[in-house]
């Protein structure tokens, strides 16, 4: 009974500090998983030849170990392409990844103002995206107190959320972020400066459970 107690205590003490703080993406308690995800994703071994830009500090480290684990065929061919292609000068559009069934999303476009930017997030998919001119803002939304307000399909659902919870971030040529499955976020936010116009490259890895 006071093993029950104190399961159900910590659980308490768990779910008000997500409360507080809100929930963003996957935490991992594994402390071992998450130290050989740190180092691994340090040591470079996944970038097979791209070195234009690393991961942004919000890159979930261990959820990235996990799936490139499990699928590394399509994220060495992602980063391959990376490497081997000129971003700034191939033409915008939709260009496949020899060898995979993954396509790159080079998109010439524009920040908004948050209120007409939607929120979202994928069951099957990971969302790779890598600015390569100008500055992105991305947004990421508090799980605990968001709610999904439309139906999911094909592989999007759309969230209401708290403005005030959302963190930002800005994305540069420099950097790239991943968003898994629990990264609900945002996209194309308007940054601080003057120029909104930016490149990006879009890239849906396949998730796997």
């Amino acid at each position: 009974m006071k093993k029950q107690l104190l399961t159900l205590l910590m659980l308490a003490l768990s779910l008000a500090t997500f409360a507080q703080r809100g929930y963003y993406t996957h935490e991992y308690r594994d402390r071992k998983l998450v130290k050989v995800s740190k180092s691994w994703l340090a040591s470079g071994d996944w970038r097979n030849g791209f070195t234009k830009a690393r991961p942004h500090y919000s890159v979930n480290a261990t959820e990235f170990y996990e799936q490139y684990k499990k699928n590394p065929a399509q994220w060495q061919a992602l980063f391959r392409w990376l490497a081997e292609t000129d971003l700034l000068a191939i033409p915008a559009g939709r260009h496949p990844i020899e060898g995979t069934s993954l396509v790159a999303s080079v998109e010439d476009s524009q920040n908004g103002p948050l209120e007409k930017r939607n929120s979202e997030s994928h069951y099957h998919h990971i969302d790779f995206q890598y600015v390569v001119k100008g500055v992105e803002r991305f947004g990421i939304i508090d799980h605990i107190t968001s709610k999904p307000k439309d139906k999911y399909k094909p592989d999007v659902i759309h969230y209401h959320y708290d403005p005030g919870l959302v963190r930002f971030y800005d994305s540069r040529p420099d950097e790239f972020f991943i968003f898994f499955p629990c990264d609900w976020h945002i996209a194309k936010v308007n940054n601080d400066g003057d120029d909104q116009n930016i490149r990006v490259i879009v890239i849906k890895v396949d998730y796997i459970d």
